[in-house]
């Protein structure tokens, strides 16, 4: 058996993945973990969790020994830190809002359509219903039928008489 030599370009072969010094993510999984960024941020867990760090950070700042003090009383690092985490929460929220947005705007059109089909389906049946009252008030009744037979019955019976 002859080994025939492989041809890389062949549509036969999926081409390798080009190498890029480009980072790249998934924006699928970058949004979702946004979303539940903005999630934890928006929990009293965050806040308490904010709110001790703060205060352990000023309590330890304040009474340790100088030596093992890292940012003296205007709390520069404190500051620098606390607007670091809101740069990067602002733009995180904003994301996962969008996202959201778009959620919405989805099932909002989701509604429309269905909710289109309902009145569709509903106008459709009324008038199935409309045309079934108009057939039924042109069917003869029971009551109906038996009052023009006893009509009949007494007008044969008047000219039986009339006749006689």
């Amino acid at each position: 058996m002859a080994k025939e030599k492989l041809n890389k370009n062949s549509l036969e072969f999926p081409r390798e993945a080009r190498r890029s010094l480009k980072p790249s993510y998934d924006p699928e999984a970058f949004g979702r973990w946004s979303e539940k960024f903005a999630r934890f941020l928006g929990t009293a867990k965050f806040l308490v969790f904010m709110t001790v760090f703060v205060i352990f950070w000023i309590t330890w700042n304040f009474s340790a020994p100088d030596n093992l003090k890292f940012d003296e009383y205007p709390f520069i690092f404190l500051t620098l830190l606390l607007s670091l985490q809101a740069s990067y929460a602002a733009p995180l929220i904003l994301l996962a809002q969008n996202r959201q947005a778009d959620r919405d705007r989805i099932q909002g059109n989701e509604d429309r359509e269905r909710d289109e089909r309902n009145i569709a389906d509903t106008e459709y049946l009324a008038r199935e219903l409309a045309s079934l009252r108009t057939s039924v008030n042109e069917v003869t009744t029971r009551d109906h039928l038996r009052s023009e037979l006893a009509d009949a019955i007494e007008e044969i019976v008047e000219k039986l008489k009339k006749k006689n």
